[in-house]
């Protein structure tokens, strides 16, 4: 396929984009040398601008190269259900009334483990929660469990080693923790319906194996989190100033949301509806994290613009792949790319055989912790985690290191069980 000039600019554009990923790091520490533009480079030093930024520039260029006509016809044909969903589900999951409702049940999980109670809900934040995503969706459960480890895990205190190490478990964890069924993780949806795959087939063939990896990997990482998480003092999580009938409300609007996550006409009339019964009973709500769930939004539409020019080498690649290969194949692409786009662009290829489908689509999910953009849910946890890490941000690099060691121990589990 000859690649037009646009297509052309289009890549260039997406490799900038990794670029900044991995930069902004470095471009925070730039800014608080240069307090003067101290505010530009913050704002280029966020990690869930990148993709947003950069998208702008593509429909910039495409007016330039193609005309206006052109470049608002190619953003109006995207589409954009996925950041939609993900801002809305992350707002109505961190509700006061909702992290109640889960802190309880937590508590008491934890009384049964073996283990004291603040290192328990450690282990469950990082194992119980990732696979509860096969339920209520990876995005929700990725903003449950990173508040929940909010406190005692991505705090200042512990050595920032751990702390990656800790994150990358967390991404791992709920990239696969969603694959018990065919609707909750973004790479199963991309194909379930072309290859019909149900619920029935993921847990048969993905589900139990990704049950495995994510106990190993939670299990790993709250060994190695013991010395710094078994001396805090256990406390009862449970706010007793949310009536349980609020809580009920918001976890039936969590419920209804995730029901209609393909109808944004529903889901966003929802959210509307969610926000007028906060306001109503402000006396029982703590803020909405509304300016976080944008800014993820924004990186994810970002995203969608940037990584809908990307087809035209990405599919070759993928398609001239053996079984194989194509599981680290898609692995590898799934840092550089998200794990949802790649996985769509099999879904497109012809005659694609059950194994290759099968190593495809478990590459994809096994590296969906290895960078910020390698799988949806990724950029709600920076947005919601950052606060705790050196210069209130998440470098790439530690992110990859940290992600390395859960990452193999999904690709073993799919790849030998």
């Amino acid at each position: 396929m000859q690649a037009t000039p646009v297509q052309w600019v289009a890549a260039a554009l997406f490799v900038a984009a990794l670029v900044h990923t991995f930069a902004t790091k470095a471009i925070e520490r730039f800014g608080h040398r240069h307090p003067r533009h101290a505010g530009t480079f913050h704002l280029l030093g966020e990690v869930e601008v990148v993709f947003g930024f950069w998208a702008g520039v593509l429909i910039v260029a495409m007016a330039l190269l193609a005309g206006g006509s052109e470049a608002i016809a190619y953003a109006e044909s995207r589409q954009y259900v996925e950041p939609l969903f993900v801002f809305v589900v992350m707002v109505v999951a961190a509700s006061k009334p909702v992290l109640a409702a889960v802190g309880a049940t937590v508590d008491a999980l934890a009384r049964w483990l073996p283990l004291p109670q603040a290192l328990s809900r450690v282990w469950l934040g990082l194992a119980a929660v990732p696979l509860l995503g096969s339920l209520i969706t990876e995005p929700a459960a990725m903003t449950l469990a990173a508040l929940m480890l909010r406190e005692p895990v991505f705090r200042s205190g512990l050595p920032e080693r751990t702390k990656y190490a800790a994150l990358g478990v967390l991404f791992v964890n709920v990239s696969i923790g969603g694959m018990l069924t065919s609707y909750a993780a973004p790479p199963v949806l991309m194909v379930a319906d072309t290859w019909q795959w149900d619920s029935a087939f993921m847990l048969r063939h993905f589900g139990w194996k990704a049950a495995i990896a994510v106990l190993v990997n939670a299990t790993a990482a709250t060994w190695l989190l013991r010395r710094h998480i078994g001396g805090l003092v256990d406390h009862d999580t449970r706010d007793g100033s949310v009536p349980r009938w609020v809580a009920v409300v918001h976890l039936a609007f969590l419920a209804s949301v995730v029901v209609f996550a393909h109808h944004p006409v529903i889901f966003l009339g929802l959210f509307l509806f969610f926000l007028g019964f906060t306001q109503a009973y402000e006396r029982h709500q703590a803020p909405l994290i509304l300016k976080e769930g944008l800014l993820v939004g924004f990186f994810l539409a970002g995203l969608v613009v940037l990584g809908g020019m990307q087809e035209w080498w990405l599919q070759p690649i993928v398609s001239g792949l053996s079984p194989g290969v194509l599981f680290f194949g898609s692995m590898g692409l799934t840092a550089v790319t998200d794990n949802a786009a790649l996985t769509y662009l099999g879904s497109l290829i012809e005659g694609i055989r059950p194994d290759a489908q099968y190593m495809l689509v478990a590459g994809a999910v096994a590296g969906g912790g290895l960078t910020v953009i390698a799988n949806a849910p990724n950029p709600a946890g920076i947005a919601l985690l950052r606060r705790g890490f050196d210069d209130e941000s998440v470098g790439a690099g530690g992110l990859l290191a940290g992600a390395l060691l859960p990452t193999a121990v999904a690709a073993l589990a799919f790849l030998v069980l």
